[in-house]
C-alpha cells in the first residue's frame, strides 16, 4: 500500500460470487490469488509478483438489501479516518460506514456530494517514507477516473478534502477532461458524465500487456466490453468493461502488431486525459 495522504492506496471488489470473480480476474489481468480470510470474513488478495494489488470479498448482505450491486471500490489514504469522515459530512458528502478497524486497517466507506462512493484507509501514525504510486507496472491500477454529475464541483470537493491539484485540462468538442494530481503526481482525471450514465462513479484502469488479448479474455470469461478499445496518446489503448457479476472496470495497455483494428471514441474523448487522435467521421 502507498503511504501518502490523498493517494489511492488500495482497491477492493465486492461481488456476489467470489469464486467466479477470482477466476475471471486471474485470467483477464493475470493476477495470482492469496487467501487472507479471517474467522469473521472471507477475503482474497489479488497479487502480481510479490505485491498485493487489491482485495476481493462478498458484497455484504445489508448492502444488497439497500440495493448495492457488485462494484470496485478505491481506498484513499488519509492521516486520520475519523477527522476526514467528519470533514466529508461537513462538505456535503455522506458516511455509509463509520471509521472501523478491519483486517486491512482502519477504514470508512463514504460518498462525495454527487453520490460517487469510495473508501478511506488510515495510514500509519509514525512517519515513514512516502512512495509514489506505481502507475505503469503491469497488473497495477494505472489510472483513476471520476464520472461526475458536475466535474467542477467535484474537483472543488476533492481538492479541499485531499489536497488534489489540477494538472492539465483537455477540451473535447462537447466536454472538459480535468486531470488531477496527488503530491505532484498525476494520477487520474474527472469529467461530467453523459446523461446515459445513471449515477456518478469512480472507474479504475488495470494495466495489461496487450489490450486486444485482454479484451478477448473478458468476453471469453463471460464479461462484456461496453466501450473500446479506444486509442490514447503514447501508444496505449483502453477498454471499459463489465465483469460477469456486473462490476464495472477498465483495462489499459498496448495493442499487438496484428490487432483487430477496432477503434471507438466517446463524446470526443479517448479518456485517460487524452483526446482521440482520429478525426470524427
Amino acid at each position: 500500500m502507498v503511504d501518502y495522504h490523498g493517494r489511492f492506496a488500495w482497491y477492493e471488489l465486492m461481488t456476489t460470487d467470489m469464486a467466479a470473480a477470482k477466476a475471471f480476474y486471474a485470467a483477464v489481468v493475470g493476477w495470482a490469488t492469496q487467501d487472507a480470510s479471517t474467522p469473521e470474513l472471507a477475503y482474497t488478495l489479488f497479487t502480481t509478483g510479490t505485491a498485493s494489488v487489491s482485495g476481493l470479498m462478498d458484497l455484504p448482505e445489508e448492502a444488497r438489501k439497500m440495493g448495492a450491486t457488485p462494484r470496485w471500490m478505491g481506498y484513499v489514504g488519509v492521516d486520520d479516518a475519523d477527522v476526514t469522515s467528519d470533514r466529508i459530512k461537513r462538505l456535503g458528502g455522506a458516511v455509509f460506514v463509520p471509521p472501523t478497524n478491519t483486517n486491512i486497517g482502519r477504514i470508512s466507506v463514504v460518498a462525495d456530494p454527487q453520490t460517487a462512493t469510495l473508501a478511506l484507509i488510515e495510514g500509519p501514525k509514525k512517519p515513514g517514507r512516502r512512495q509514489p504510486a506505481e502507475l505503469d507496472r503491469p497488473g497495477h491500477v494505472g489510472w483513476h477516473e471520476l464520472l461526475a454529475a458536475d466535474w467542477e464541483k467535484a474537483f472543488a470537493f476533492y481538492g479541499e478534502l485531499f489536497d488534489w491539484q489540477k494538472a492539465n485540462t483537455e477540451i473535447a468538442p462537447t466536454n472538459t477532461y480535468q486531470l488531477f494530481a496527488a503530491g505532484g503526481q498525476t494520477i487520474g482525471g474527472m469529467f461530467t458524465k453523459r446523461p446515459v450514465e445513471p449515477v456518478p462513479y469512480w472507474l479504475y484502469y488495470f494495466n495489461v500487456d496487450d489490450i486486444d488479448a485482454a479484451s478477448e479474455r473478458v468476453k471469453t470469461g463471460g464479461g462484456k466490453i461496453f466501450e473500446g478499445p479506444i486509442e490514447v496518446s503514447g501508444g496505449n489503448w483502453i477498454a471499459r468493461c463489465i465483469d460477469p457479476q456486473g462490476a464495472i472496470f477498465a483495462l489499459q495497455g498496448r495493442r499487438s502488431q496484428d490487432g483487430f483494428g477496432w477503434s471507438t471514441e466517446w463524446d470526443g474523448f479517448s479518456s485517460k486525459g487524452r483526446l482521440v487522435t482520429k478525426p470524427r467521421a
